[in-house]
């Protein structure tokens, strides 16, 4: 399979993996011949990118930290308890403490496995995808900074829910959750509040939990919000949220900006390490994320063209690229060659190219 930009596809490509609406049903199923229609549909739902198959590297597989399966269940139960807030009930924390307490033992499992973030975004699963990829983010950082099973658990539902004050609310509730907040506040600082609170009403969520939906705008020189908060004054959860917050935005994009590619986001939280985010949870985070994910297409500083169909734990900027010799137009599948960036050292990833 091939990572694409939604553009390079063509009617008649078969489509490598499912993509999913925002409570975790199948929109289009794997092995689909996608039709002009389907791809038109698709760009009107804001897909931008999308794995397809690829004959010339069927053997390609994405290694996930979290399967499909589980990653479907959880996309469903945090539907079903948006829905709730936005009718005004209470949602079942005990659900959402089972689906997180799977994914961390899906990725306790996986731990040398490099995440690739491959979901498929669109419109309406945008807010889902997002707080459950930076739920997996943060829990990566925790397991590598050797949290034990209840940090790991209390990190989890402050990770899901870090955007949770974002859900549209009754009205009457919303002036209950604002009515003690500073004046002056912009909607974003609300958003942190508010999610505060919500967590906050439930007694088997944690106060840590809930500062990670307070606190994951906050940066370590006081030029956060909502209050300004330094350093320590953060808490080790939020700093840790934050990144993986901030990583995911940055390779997603939104209406206002167009999305990165994971090494360019990754140069950029390099540079805001000990301003802007924890220095260690950045180095934490940086290795245990797949730089130039599986399936992408790259050019090697040789001339080579090819695609990354291997990833090395610890080195995830050294993945293993599949080249090909390119002649007239065709690719000639007998000049295939692996090049393995971890043995060869003086070979480098020049540029990714979307096509």
């Amino acid at each position: 399979m091939r990572h694409v930009p939604i553009d390079m596809v063509q009617p008649g490509n078969v489509l490598a993996r499912s993509i999913y609406t925002a409570d975790g049903r199948p929109l289009l199923n794997k092995d689909v011949q996608l039709t002009v229609g389907m791809l038109s549909t698709l760009r009107r739902l804001g897909v931008t990118m999308m794995y397809i198959q690829d004959k010339r590297f069927q053997d390609v597989v994405v290694e996930e930290v979290v399967s499909e399966e589980t990653r479907r269940e959880a996309l469903g139960n945090l539907a079903v308890a948006v829905q709730c807030i936005q009718g005004g009930k209470e949602f079942d924390t005990k659900v959402m403490s089972q689906t997180t307490s799977g994914i961390i033992d899906e990725l306790i499992k996986n731990k040398n496995v490099l995440v690739n973030l491959s979901d498929i975004r669109t419109v309406d699963n945008r807010l889902f995808v997002h707080s459950l990829n930076v739920c997996i983010l943060s829990l990566v950082v925790g397991i590598n900074m050797r949290f034990n099973r209840n940090q790991l658990a209390d990190l989890a539902i402050g990770a899901l829910f870090h955007d949770i004050g974002k859900v549209e609310a009754p009205e009457s509730v919303k002036k209950s959750e604002e009515a003690d907040l500073p004046n002056g506040l912009s909607q974003d600082e609300k958003h942190t509040w508010r999610g505060y609170k919500r967590l906050r009403k439930k007694n088997d969520i944690s106060i840590v939990a809930a500062h990670c939906a307070l606190q994951h705008h906050e940066s370590l020189d006081g030029t956060g919000y909502p209050r300004g908060l330094k350093d320590d004054e953060i808490h080790q959860f939020a700093k840790i949220v934050a990144v993986a917050n901030e990583y995911d935005k940055l390779i997603s994009g939104d209406e206002d900006r167009m999305p990165m590619l994971p090494h360019e986001a990754t140069e950029l939280l390099m540079s805001l390490a000990g301003k802007k985010f924890d220095r260690e949870v950045v180095i934490q985070f940086l290795r245990a994320v797949a730089v130039f994910p599986t399936g992408m297409s790259v050019r090697l500083d040789t001339g080579q063209v090819g695609v990354v169909v291997g990833q090395h734990k610890g080195l995830p900027t050294r993945p293993v690229v599949r080249v090909f010799t390119k002649e007239d137009g065709e690719w000639e599948s007998h000049n295939v060659k692996e090049v393995d960036l971890a043995q060869e050292t003086t070979v480098f990833i020049k540029k990714v190219l979307q096509e």
